[in-house]
Formats: structure tokens, C-alpha cells, sequence
């Protein structure tokens, strides 16, 4: 095996959920600016936006967790769309079909209307 590819500076790291607030105490080799303290011992502080307290595998809940903003702009392109759509089909018209067009597609409503 190998020495020396392990990292050996694990320390114990706060990870808080920004969802609902949740701490978790493990041990970690992450970086991380932030401080807080918990029980009078400070500690470095991560900040997720997810965790396994407001995901809604583990939670049962059915709910839109949504940091970023995902879901307000896909329902805005989504209603974008359906407006540029039905003012589409609201400003072109149907044209009828001239007597001659409808004898060059075979339209039998023609032939009908002819005789």
C-alpha cells in the first residue's frame, strides 16, 4: 500500500442545513471560513442546501426545495411559451381555401360546392 495519500488533518466540522437550520457535528477535511459555536467549543461551519433533514427522501414530505430559483424560471418560460403560442394561433386567421386550391388538393367539399 501506498503511504502518505491519505489526508490526516480531520477535524471535527459543523454542517448546517440552510433549508431548516439543522446542525450536524462530524468529522471532515473540508475548508471552511466560517466559524460558529456549539456548546461553548467553536467549530468550522459548512453550510449545505440540502441535507438528509430536509430532503424529501428521508422527510416523507412532498415539497419544492428550490435554493436557485429553478423552478420560478422554468414555470416562467413555461407560461412565456403558452402566451407566444395562443398569440400565435390568435393573430393568424384561418384562411379559406380558394376554389381552385381546393381542386389542386382534391377536396371533395369543392366538388360538391361546385355542382
Amino acid at each position: 500500500m501506498k503511504k502518505d495519500i491519505h489526508p490526516t488533518n480531520y477535524r471535527p466540522v459543523v454542517f448546517q442545513d440552510s433549508n431548516d437550520g439543522t446542525a450536524f457535528i462530524t468529522r471532515s477535511t473540508v475548508l471552511a471560513e466560517e466559524t460558529t459555536t456549539i456548546d461553548g467549543v467553536e467549530y468550522p461551519l459548512v453550510k449545505v442546501h440540502i441535507s438528509s433533514s430536509s430532503h424529501p427522501f428521508f422527510t416523507g414530505e412532498e415539497r419544492i426545495v428550490d435554493v436557485e430559483g429553478r423552478v420560478d424560471r422554468f414555470k416562467a418560460r413555461q407560461q412565456a411559451a403558452k402566451t407566444a403560442r395562443e398569440a400565435k394561433t390568435a393573430a393568424k386567421p384561418k384562411a379559406k381555401k380558394t376554389h381552385k386550391e381546393a381542386q389542386k388538393l382534391g377536396d371533395k367539399t369543392a366538388k360538391t360546392a361546385q355542382e
